[in-house]
């Protein structure tokens, strides 16, 4: 990393620590969502109330609930039975990211590009996320969609810092390092902020260990897998990592050196979930 780009973390990691960084917040409609089914007698009529003050949220939700990857073979046209179909914590909380999308969007045409591409990985990603929790773990899927949908945003508020600091951030090159090497750990400040569950919040800041000594699978090996998956056939350095290295194929029951082959056969099952985001 660069001098210049090395200097700008430091001072990014250290504004946050800080709270001189604008860290974003959660939603209100995502907030109302989560306070709602924390109510264990919560009923979908309930849920659907909270989730129809959001309309594009809501018809989102409803396409979802159409789609194969639910086995969606009666259409239904109403939330509330959309949330009986999915059910009321998978709903809960595939709104809850969902309601982060209007986060990612900016009037600079650099920062409203890479936020609009992190928003669509992070989607591809989530996708991913879900089949693999159900197809190889006990993991709930609905918290393995949400994982992905989260995983990263700490890129946040580093692009609107940038957007605000363009003398300091004129390279982007440089802005992609700085992104890349002070996500992890903003994004598990702000998803402890959020009160996420420690098993989510840790997820940004231990995404890039991929050497990872723990006894059972858990969320990161999920993501970790996931975005492997996602960047298949692309650009992205991530495209030649030697899966090998990775310890949480393992812990998922993968033969790393045959997960390649293995996960293809899923090809059809990850653009089906990939859909139900476009």
């Amino acid at each position: 990393m660069s001098n210049l780009a090395q200097t700008i973390e430091l001072e990014l990691v250290a504004a946050a620590e800080s709270d001189q960084l604008d860290l974003p917040t959660l939603p209100e409609v995502a907030l109302r969502i989560r306070d709602t089914a924390s109510n264990r007698n919560v009923s979908g009529a309930a849920l659907a109330g909270v989730i129809s003050e959001d309309p594009a949220l809501a018809a989102q939700l409803l396409r979802m609930a159409n789609s194969a990857i639910f086995r969606a073979n009666r259409p239904i046209d109403d939330l509330q039975a959309a949330i009986i179909r999915m059910g009321v914590e998978y709903t809960a909380n595939l709104a809850t990211g969902l309601a982060m999308q209007g986060m990612f969007q900016s009037t600079s045409e650099l920062i409203d590009r890479k936020l609009r591409e992190t928003w669509k990985q992070a989607t591809d990603i989530a996708a991913i996320c879900g089949v693999l929790a159900r197809s190889f773990t006990d993991l709930p899927a609905d918290q393995a969609t949400l994982a992905g949908l989260t995983h990263s945003i700490g890129v946040l508020p580093i692009l609107t810092w940038a957007e605000e600091n363009d003398d300091l951030i004129a390279d982007e090159q440089i802005l992609d390092r700085v992104v890349e090497s002070s996500r992890g750990s903003i994004g598990t400040m702000i998803l402890t902020r959020w009160n996420f569950p420690p098993e989510m919040a840790c997820i940004p800041s231990l995404l890039r260990r991929y050497d990872r000594k723990v006894a059972d699978t858990d969320f990161v090996d999920i993501v970790q897998i996931a975005e492997l998956q996602s960047v298949i056939g692309t650009e992205h350095p991530l495209n030649d990592m030697e899966w090998s290295t990775v310890t949480a194929f393992d812990r998922i029951g993968l033969d790393a050196d045959n997960a390649r082959e293995t996960l293809d056969s899923f090809r059809d099952t990850f653009q089906m979930a990939r859909e139900i985001y476009r």
